[in-house]
């Protein structure tokens, strides 16, 4: 194993630390701006949601997931927790049938959009049989047990990856009140993990990251206030069946942090 070398980084007057050799991406990475330092050392400045997905109560029927509302479509779909190192979330559409999947949301909104109180949001996750097949959705939204509705995005408040056209192609979309926009992405590929972030500055823009790689480089692929949703969100997946298939999606974790106070 290569040697570990914990440093510091300053970005827009925040520090950081990262590990060179375990996480040489965090400098361009979506936390390079969040003050994780700060707020470890004062729990009362930020909101934090951080699920790995280690834990899962066996007893429950696979449409249970201790802490999460999880709503079938279609009268098909299920969770569980995976055999995998580290913990790994599945959802399961358990469908081969267009529309019929699960929904699955963080019970309780935390994070409300609002001017100075920044939020940062990131998750990892794949697609399974097929990629090409899987209508999804992973982000924050409204509560809503039906936010992928007749292959269409259905949530009126959201800042969220999507994909409804069978095809793979994801879209970065933010709605406010039923008003908003879709941002070039990314394309997905069969069982490959992809890593999606997003920061929201305050009620001004929002700006994208796959794999650490910054994509709203330009203001035509930020969101703007217009579609900044202003109510309660939670951390929310989707995964429903394009048809002809039964996709399977793994979350590796979601991280959301916002600042509450400065």
């Amino acid at each position: 194993m290569t040697a570990t070398q914990t440093r510091a980084y300053w970005k827009n007057r925040i520090m950081s630390f990262y590990d060179e050799h375990l996480n040489p991406e965090h400098k361009k990475g979506v936390w390079a701006t969040c003050p994780l330092l700060a707020i470890a050392c004062n729990p009362g400045l930020a909101a934090v949601v951080g699920e790995d997905f280690t834990q899962f109560n066996d007893a429950v029927a696979t449409t249970s997931l201790p802490g999460w509302t999880v709503t079938q479509a279609g009268s098909q779909g299920a969770v569980s927790i995976d055999d995998a190192a580290g913990g790994v979330l599945l959802i399961d559409s358990d469908s081969a049938t267009v529309t019929q999947g699960a929904n699955v949301q963080k019970i309780g909104e935390c994070f409300l959009p609002a001017a100075d109180k920044d939020i940062w949001f990131e998750a990892r996750f794949k697609i399974v049989d097929t990629f090409d097949k899987c209508e999804l959705f992973v982000g924050l939204s409204e509560t809503d047990t039906a936010i992928i509705d007749t292959s269409a995005n259905a949530s009126a408040s959201h800042i969220a990856w999507q994909c409804v056209t069978d095809d793979g192609v994801l879209l970065l979309s933010s709605e406010k009140a039923g008003t908003g926009e879709t941002k070039a992405a990314a394309t997905i590929e069969e069982d490959t993990w992809i890593k999606v972030g997003f920061h929201v500055s305050g009620l001004s823009t929002v700006d994208q990251y796959i794999d650490d790689v910054l994509i709203s480089t330009t203001t035509a692929l930020q969101h703007v206030t217009a579609n900044i949703p202003i109510v309660e969100m939670t951390p929310s997946f989707v995964c429903q069946s394009g048809g002809t298939n039964d996709p399977i999606m793994h979350v590796d974790y979601v991280k959301v942090v916002q600042v509450l106070s400065r």
